[in-house]
């Protein structure tokens, strides 16, 4: 009877450590099982974060391309600013508009008003593109204009226009006059600007040298051909200082002032031809003769 219950109580200890054991053995599979989702829980967080990093990162480099290529486009438009600008002051000169009339050095003046937005990138791209269309249509106008003065330019450097002397006046001109050596009446072919033995000789347009030499009555002479049927002639050099075929600009040195051949002191003869008659070059020169 006695080991009958010792049997029985043996039992029902075996029973219960079985079933603690159980109980533990689920509690750390449990904890097992929730450490592994927590994981990969944990896991699935940092991949997400990373990947979010990454594109944010992609974002950042495409935005950075487009202000590397917007900042390219805005150089050559700077460029472009900067070559229009110095066409525009060459083309101010060479018209002889008035100083001010058009400076291109000075900020211009705009104003505006209403609530402002951020611009978007490819808002900002067409706006560009337009600003660079504009530049080319005015270049290429400008350009135009700039070659309509130059041939301008040039005409007006192959006509006589300018006085053979700098800082000068006519002491004599021309036409009919008392000849200077007491003989009666004669036809002066030229005018006379007051002149210092060695002053400079200008050429008063662009040609080439016809003639440089000696001529009767005249001295030391130098012609000038420029080309459209005017001829020029400067006389009484002291010396000259060009060649036949020499290309010469205007405002070129071309000889000396002097008093050789017929003359009565030092002063530059300057007579102008057209189409083979001696013309008066007072119509060239204008008020200063």
């Amino acid at each position: 009877m006695h080991y009958a219950r010792l049997g029985a109580h043996r039992v029902v200890q075996a029973g219960s450590r079985n079933r603690l054991a159980v109980i533990a053995a689920t509690l750390v599979v449990g904890a097992a099982a929730g450490a592994a989702v927590q994981s990969a829980e944990v896991n699935a967080l940092r991949a997400e974060i990373a990947s979010q990093d990454t594109r944010i990162e992609d974002t950042r480099r495409a935005a950075q391309r487009e202000v590397n290529a917007l900042a390219a486009r805005l150089g050559e438009l700077q460029a472009q600013a900067n070559r229009l600008n110095a066409l525009g002051d060459r083309l101010t000169r060479v018209a002889q508009l008035g100083d001010g009339e058009f400076d291109f050095n000075s900020p211009v003046g705009i104003g505006g008003h209403g609530p402002v937005a951020d611009m978007a990138a490819g808002e900002l791209r067409e706006g560009i593109t337009g600003v660079d269309l504009e530049f080319g249509t005015a270049g290429g106008q400008l350009s135009v204009l700039e070659m309509l003065l130059f041939n301008r330019e040039l005409d007006r450097n192959a006509v006589p226009s300018r006085s053979p002397v700098s800082a000068s006046y006519i002491t004599s001109g021309f036409g009919r006059r008392a000849d200077p050596f007491g003989r009666g009446a004669a036809w002066h072919k030229g005018i006379d600007f007051s002149a210092s033995t060695g002053d400079t000789v200008m050429a008063v347009a662009d040609g080439v040298i016809s003639y440089s030499g000696r001529r009767s009555g005249y001295g030391n002479v130098v012609e000038i051909d420029h080309g459209n049927g005017y001829v020029t002639r400067y006389a009484h050099n002291s010396a000259n200082v060009v060649q036949v075929g020499d290309l010469v600009r205007v405002g070129q040195k071309i000889a000396r002032a002097g008093s050789t051949g017929r003359s009565t002191g030092a002063h530059v003869h300057f007579e102008v031809w057209e189409n083979g008659h001696v013309v008066n070059p007072r119509k060239f020169l204008g008020e200063k003769g």
